[in-house]
């Protein structure tokens, strides 16, 4: 005769860890906010009993999926990881789960994924860059569904963000290049059709070389190109064989930088002493090609942990409020050198 079985309750757990049932669910739920050792003890009962949450039930209690939706551009690269990685931490700490899409920058399928993802009832979302079509985030109002902006600091729109200036970042760093001598400037830069961060990074290329008096069709040849290392091979090779050739290649992104660096080498130029090279993000490839790569440091973790503090209080009732501007620094390493004079 085969025995009766019981499903586990969290009064089972309750009883067996020597705490309450509250205590049980903080564990669950919440589990930074738990001390260690009764985290423990809490979870040797679970694993004891074989408890397992009864979601649906947690669910109806709250009105709330504790699902939160990251929509991003691409999952092929680093650039987003970090920042993602400390998001999900945060959320993680709170009791949320994480569910993460990409869109190979294709702004269709940005917009299908939103509605998928408000349909299997994300109780939130963090998307990247404030450009996309104005209907989508009409509907995001009217579904109710918090949303925040990552990557991207835009203090005249009025929507929950926390990010950085791409603009003035590039133009701290272009004024870096112009006091090493550098008149002839090239960009190699991610498109910028919906991309506002792209666009943001070429603006203040130019912002800079204007202030500097250079006139833009003299100082400045630009390549738009997909995001990757081949792209930045293609793209380098394809400036240094135009005339005159630029002396400095600022480059949207450090996966582009490191591109450009393979095509220099290739090429067999010297860097910084033939051609200079930048990047943007400072990933840990910006330290480890050759030569280690100039480039403007990005807060990713900082940035992913304060998303989610902000949009689990977007969640459950609270403000994000505005939006939050994270500082980015200048990285000075040895792609970067003072302009050649010209050949006489």
């Amino acid at each position: 005769m085969r025995a009766n079985r019981t499903t586990p309750t969290l009064d089972d757990v309750a009883k067996m860890a020597g705490v309450s049932t509250a205590t049980v669910s903080r564990c669950i739920n919440t589990p930074a906010l738990v001390v260690k050792t009764t985290r423990e003890r809490v979870t040797r009962a679970i694993d004891k009993l074989g408890y397992t949450p009864n979601f649906g039930a947690r669910v109806m209690a709250a009105q709330r999926t504790f699902t939160i939706g990251a929509i991003i551009p691409t999952m092929e690269n680093a650039i987003f990881a970090r920042g993602l990685q400390a998001f999900q931490e945060g959320l993680h700490a709170r009791g949320y789960t994480l569910l993460v899409s990409s869109t190979a920058y294709d702004p269709a399928m940005e917009e299908e994924q939103i509605r998928a993802l408000v349909a299997r009832g994300a109780d939130g979302l963090l998307l990247i860059g404030h450009a996309r079509d104005p209907s989508i985030y009409k509907y995001l109002e009217r579904q109710a569904v918090p949303t925040l902006i990552a990557w991207a600091y835009a203090p005249q729109i009025d929507r929950p963000a926390i990010g950085f200036d791409n603009r003035a970042a590039m133009i701290t760093l272009t004024r870096e290049v112009l006091a090493r001598g550098h008149k002839r400037i090239a960009v190699i830069s991610a498109p910028t059709d919906g991309n506002d961060r792209a666009a943001e990074r070429l603006a203040g290329v130019r912002d800079a070389l204007r202030a500097h008096g250079l006139p833009e069709p003299d100082a400045l040849d630009i390549i738009e190109t997909p995001y990757g290392i081949e792209s930045g091979v293609q793209a380098m090779t394809a400036l240094m064989q135009r005339t005159p050739r630029p002396s400095v290649v600022m480059c949207g992104n450090d996966v582009l930088a490191a591109g450009a660096l393979c095509a220099a080498k290739a090429l067999s130029l010297n860097v910084p002493g033939d051609v200079s090279v930048t990047g943007f993000d400072d990933l840990e490839l910006a330290r480890i090609v050759t030569p280690a790569l100039t480039t403007v440091h990005v807060p990713h973790r900082e940035m992913g942990t304060k998303a989610a503090t902000a949009l689990v209080e977007l969640v459950e009732g609270g403000s994000a409020g505005g939006a939050t501007q994270l500082p980015v620094t200048l990285c000075l390493r040895a792609s970067l050198g003072p302009a050649q004079p010209d050949p006489a």
